[in-house]
């Protein structure tokens, strides 16, 4: 008798027509969408902060970071409030799709064109139904001088407040 595959939970979310994951882990909450406080002199991505469980809490547009067209908030769209290495990040999506449990083996590395800069932060892809979900490394989504960015505004809005 074989011992089943080891699983993991994912969190899938729409950005446009594309899935992405993040693994149920990295997900400390789904907020209905909130609009941020805007702070200055961050990149076009970094759209602002948001109190949360009284935190300070810097808030990325992922469609923004990941070089798609920016979209109008709808009902569907979401905040993931993400744990990146210990610090919360919110996130904001189109939509959450579902929370599944998928094989770790089922997870297949990045393929070549997606290495490099913007592959740093695909931990792989998961077939689901007839599309492909990128699944992210939550922990690697920003880059040590992103987050002495988010820092520096935090700590002015902090300071400010």
């Amino acid at each position: 008798m074989t011992a089943p595959a080891p699983a993991t939970q994912i969190v899938i979310f729409k950005l446009g027509d594309d899935h992405f994951a993040a693994d149920v882990f990295a997900v400390e909450r789904v907020l209905r969408h909130v609009a941020p406080t805007a702070i200055p002199n961050v990149p076009p991505w970094m759209v602002g902060v948001i109190d949360y469980q009284q935190r300070v809490v810097p808030v990325i547009d992922l469609r923004r970071r990941f070089g798609l067209a920016a979209a109008d908030v709808r009902p569907e769209t979401r905040l993931l409030v993400l744990n990146a290495n210990g610090e919360w990040v919110g996130a904001v999506v189109d939509a959450v799709v579902e929370v599944v449990s998928v094989d770790v083996a089922a997870i297949t590395p990045p393929p070549p064109m997606f290495r490099g800069l913007a592959g740093e932060y695909i931990r792989g892809l998961v077939r689901r139904a007839d599309r492909l979900v990128i699944c992210l490394d939550v922990a690697r989504l920003l880059s040590t001088t992103d987050r002495l960015t988010l820092d520096q505004a935090r700590t002015e809005v902090a300071a400010n407040a």
